[in-house]
């Protein structure tokens, strides 16, 4: 009897074991099985979070099905990133399905915003559209009062997914299971080294063969296409390499050494050192060029009568800072990678433009505009462009305003009042600011520009707004000619128009454009027609100049050192060898001197010679060692040693 409750403890013992080893099994089953359903369960939210982001984006539920649908398209190599992500989230705060929490409204944000970004300027959102979020900011009072109820629900979804987010958030933090340490293990060694590897196979600028097999195919010529084809994240992180800017096939010292200098001519010589003031005026078009509307009077009556030719804008609707970067520097944006932006990302040194050459030759160079200096970093873009001064809106008086924009007719005033105070000779660039938009009703106390035409009442309004800024640029330009005439001294004064006007449903309801934004790309007289903005140069000595043509902002550079008599390797030399040749350089188009166009000439195995040295000498003075400095800028080079 003694021995019973021992045996019952040992027999005990031996159930208990038996048991633990009989349950084992089951318990790495039910683990497998809880893992597996977990692992379904985020690739479910990946699928339906891609399939969101896509939707919002394209604005179509049957283009993206097809997104989907189409085996050549990386729809599902796009769920498996955000796969990936979500498990190396999960494991890194060790609960399940809170990654998709996180990242959910990582995705959807940008993804509105790029929606919207396509409605006003035709392009998507690339990561470099970040830099300049504080521009958005400043505009958006203007942007809230044309759009008062987009607005109001924009805010308003804003605060609702915010507080949604949080309590989610919450909710997961309470209530989603927890991660045990060897779950948690499991997926960063599954996550991370795959997600390691994607991230190295998406800069475009290497070959690879992985991404190819995954259909991912950087289509960086067409970022339309590119965000069609890729869909919005992974265009979106193809885009994030842009910021390095690899040199051309046959850069080095040896090729920049064989571009032919054009000499000078010996002991040259000017009549005299005119006075040149440029005017790049904010959003100035012709309106009269819209069908189905009528327009009285005139609305732009002295440029009309001046006009010698037209800028072909590489923008639309927006991107001011890249058709100024052209017109300054004579460089290119056809050269850099699309949707960059050089002002905000690689003008970090002193870079030769007008105001270094004007400088050079004893002149005052000065950059004046309306608004603050931080805006597109022209503060520091200026001082690296050799400007002596900017006068901002910080440090200028104050200016009545049309809207909430400094009007033409002070600014006009300004440079007058500017000019009249120099002894030497100046050169000065301006940029506008009254032909902001959006181009809301009521703007002005009274427009005295007639709109007569069968469109909407709503577009009616817009039309007339613009049309009475136009019509105020007009009579600010004529004003500063009167000025100029009763002066001495020449006086060379040049205006353009930076971009087509975002006149929205406008061009749809005149017929105008498919579109409420322009194409990118087409045929050349469909360019024109949705690219071409106002051209002046004139000169109070010998009046305005004709038959210029259609011509890049980066030609700009060359038509004012002409028309002002000097000669310079680069600007006029270099330039004009290229100007005998091409007249618009696109990056989808050329146009040659004789008006023939070349279409996708950046794709081509060989570029013509003038074009491939025009872009080594690009590259070389922006990101390269600079062997051009001697022979084509030296003035530039001077003006280095003597500390700009």
């Amino acid at each position: 009897m003694k021995l019973e409750k021992p045996l019952a403890r040992i027999d005990s013992a031996a159930t208990s074991r038996s048991q633990v080893y009989v349950d084992r099994p089951g318990s790495s089953i039910r683990q497998t099985l809880s893992g597996t359903r977990s692992a379904l369960v985020t690739l479910f939210l990946a699928t339906a979070l891609v399939f969101f982001v896509e939707w919002i984006v394209r604005r179509s539920f049957p283009d993206t099905v097809a997104y989907f649908l189409d085996p050549m398209r990386p729809a599902w190599t796009t769920v498996a990133a955000f796969f990936l992500v979500m498990l190396a989230l999960d494991a890194l705060f060790g609960r399940e399905h809170k990654g998709a929490l996180l990242v959910a409204p990582l995705a959807i944000l940008p993804a509105f915003i790029c929606q919207q970004k396509q409605v006003f300027l035709s392009d998507p959102l690339y990561p470099t559209d970040f830099l300049f979020g504080r521009q958005i900011m400043e505009l958006m009072p203007v942007l809230v009062k044309d759009r008062p109820w987009t607005a109001v629900g924009v805010v308003a979804g804003l605060l609702a997914a915010v507080v949604v987010t949080a309590l989610l958030l919450r909710y997961a933090w309470r209530n989603f299971p927890k991660l045990k340490h060897r779950e948690r293990l499991a997926r960063i060694v599954f996550a991370l080294p795959l997600l390691a590897a994607f991230w190295h196979i998406m800069d475009y600028n290497q070959f690879s063969w992985v991404r190819d097999r995954l259909r991912v195919i950087p289509i960086m010529w067409d970022q339309t296409e590119n965000y069609r084809h890729n869909g919005f994240a992974l265009a979106f992180a193809i885009n994030l390499p842009m910021a390095n800017v690899s040199a051309p096939a046959g850069y080095m010292a040896d090729a920049i050494d064989r571009i032919p200098v054009k000499p000078l001519p010996a002991g040259t010589t000017h009549r005299a050192k005119p006075d040149v003031i440029v005017l790049m005026s904010e959003s100035f078009w012709d309106p009269t060029r819209l069908p189905k509307v009528k327009l009285t009077p005139d609305p732009m009556p002295t440029i009309r009568e001046m006009q010698g030719g037209d800028v072909f804008s590489p923008e639309f609707g927006g991107m001011t800072a890249n058709v100024e970067f052209e017109a300054l520097t004579g460089f290119s944006n056809a050269f850099l990678p699309y949707g960059s932006i050089p002002y905000q990302q690689y003008i970090r040194n002193p870079i030769p433009s007008l105001a270094t050459f004007f400088r050079s030759e004893g002149y005052v160079s000065r950059a004046i505009h309306p608004f603050q200096g931080w805006f597109w970093n022209r503060t520091a873009v200026y001082k690296a462009f050799g400007f002596d001064t900017f006068r901002s809106e910080e440090n200028m008086p104050a200016m009545q305003k049309r809207g909430i924009f400094a009007s033409d007719e002070a600014l006009t005033k300004e440079i007058i009042r500017q000019a009249d105070a120099m002894e030497d000779p100046f050169f000065f660039f301006s940029v506008t600011l009254q032909g902001h938009g959006p181009y809301e009703p009521n703007r002005y106390a009274k427009n005295t520009i007639k709109v007569e035409g069968n469109i909407p009442e709503a577009d009616r309004q817009v039309l007339a707004t613009y049309a009475q800024g136009v019509k105020e640029a007009d009579d600010s330009l004529k004003m500063l000619m009167d000025w100029a005439k009763k002066r001495d001294r020449e006086t060379i004064i040049v205006l353009f128009g930076d971009h087509l006007p975002p006149l929205n449903t406008v061009y749809t309801s005149t017929g105008y454009m498919k579109d409420v934004t322009a194409e990118r790309k087409g045929p050349k007289d469909q360019m024109k027609a949705q690219h071409e903005t106002p051209l002046v140069v004139w000169s109070n000595k010998t009046g305005a100049k004709k038959d210029i043509g259609t011509i890049s902002p980066a030609f700009l550079s060359y038509q004012i050192l002409k028309q002002a008599g000097y000669e310079h390797p680069y600007y006029t030399g270099f330039l004009g060898k290229v100007y005998d040749h091409f007249r618009v350089l696109d990056r989808y188009m050329l146009i040659r001197k004789n008006g023939k166009e070349v279409a996708d000439w950046l794709r081509q195995p060989k570029i013509p010679p003038s074009l491939r040295d025009y872009r080594f000498l690009q590259h070389d003075m922006m990101f390269g060692k600079r062997y051009s400095t001697e022979r084509f800028f030296k003035s530039h080079a001077e003006l280095l040693q003597a500390g700009l």
